[in-house]
């Protein structure tokens, strides 16, 4: 599209998460006007820490605030993953693309401060829970629940798992349980029984269990995730210490430790669910970026990454295309054969047999020991 046309262009981002934010500051530095809708009266992430990606910190440079993020993290070397005793199965280096850019883990909260800190003050309007949207002539009208409409030429849903956007003009499917809950906490680094000595992710697997330890040694913490098999699907459940040491049980005795000492109510408690594919991410004003789009398990940790590449790859496409159909056209050619392999792998889990298939190549130096 012409730069004319671009500046001219009246954009509704819905949801300031990752994705949402990461998308308003690509379009915007296109130079369209852009607004950002978000529910909440406050933003807070609670939870854990992530992994984010060269290719996403190839982004953030691009968006020129690679440092902005870069301050409130930790460089990583590689990925580890081991049996519940701590054998070791595979390790997969970070890829180092473009200038040695190494992937860098930090904490949810940290990062969407970061993000929305680098977008223009005024751009994103709290308390505004969207009810509707309704594609009018050549752009679409937003309905809050607080009385106010939004008219924009181009809406981006960046509205999760639970999407509004999606449940009225894409899919009406509602979000697929796993079979699994996630346990999430931050604890400091002295309490991590010595398991946390140097920069780099690790994974333990057990029968129906996986524990990470994700270092975020810049403030002197790890993420403490649990993932375990729960027939539960209540969305946010009630689970007890007692209840957590199960599923660890034959775990490295460190790891089991660490979750006996754990404060329950710093645990963040959820049962995992994603979505399936949905086959069509956009109408010609309307398109879905981030969860709202392919909301896919935490197993590969590439949700958020995947966000950011929505965001990335959707201002790309307004740059390469003549128009703004065949721009949502070229953006979701691009980015769903990607995200729907993502899924698909995401739901594979991980078990000492399944590791070949997610890295192929890489045969488990340890199948068989757990």
């Amino acid at each position: 599209m012409q730069l004319s046309d671009l500046e001219n262009l009246k954009i509704a981002v819905v949801g300031a998460g990752y994705g949402g934010a990461a998308a308003a500051k690509a379009l915007s530095l296109l130079g369209a006007q852009v607004d950002v809708y978000e529910q909440a009266s406050r933003i807070r992430e609670v939870g854990a820490g992530i992994g984010l990606r060269p290719s996403t910190m190839i982004r953030f440079r691009e968006w020129g605030i690679f440092d902005a993020i870069a301050e409130v993290t930790s460089p990583s070397d590689y990925f580890e993953i081991l049996t519940a005793t701590g054998d070791p199965l595979m390790k997969e280096a970070w890829p180092a693309d473009g200038e040695q850019v190494h992937t860098h883990l930090i904490h949810r909260g940290d990062f969407i401060d970061a993000l929305l800190g680098v977008l223009p003050g005024g751009m994103v309007h709290l308390g505004h829970k969207l009810e509707s949207v309704e594609e009018k002539g050549e752009g679409a009208i937003l309905t809050f629940a607080n009385g106010t409409t939004a008219e924009a030429d181009l809406v981006v849903g960046a509205d999760g798992i639970k999407s509004v956007v999606r449940h009225q003009l894409f899919s009406q499917q509602p979000p697929v349980f796993s079979g699994e809950h996630a346990y999430r906490t931050v604890i400091s680094t002295d309490a991590a029984q010595g398991m946390v000595v140097d920069d780099n992710l690790r994974m333990y697997i057990g029968r129906g269990t996986k524990v990470y330890l994700l270092p975020l040694r810049h403030r002197g913490q790890v993420s403490f995730d649990i993932t375990a098999l729960n027939p539960d699907g209540t969305w946010a459940p009630q689970v007890t210490k007692e209840n957590l040491l199960k599923t660890v049980e034959g775990f490295d005795e460190r790891l089991v430790a660490i979750t006996r000492d754990l404060d329950m109510d710093t645990v963040n408690i959820r049962a995992v669910y994603d979505i399936d594919p949905v086959d069509t991410w956009h109408t010609d004003s309307v398109v879905l970026v981030g969860d709202a789009a392919h909301s896919m398990l935490h197993h590969q940790g590439q949700g958020a990454n995947s966000a950011i590449e929505d965001g990335g790859a959707l201002a790309d496409a307004l740059k390469q295309a003549d128009s703004l159909k065949e721009a949502l056209a070229l953006y979701q050619a691009t980015r769903k054969p990607v995200t729907d392999e993502l899924q698909r792998i995401s739901r594979q889990g991980w078990t000492e047999e399944e590791i070949n298939d997610v890295f192929p190549g890489q045969k488990p130096a340890a199948a068989g020991q757990e």
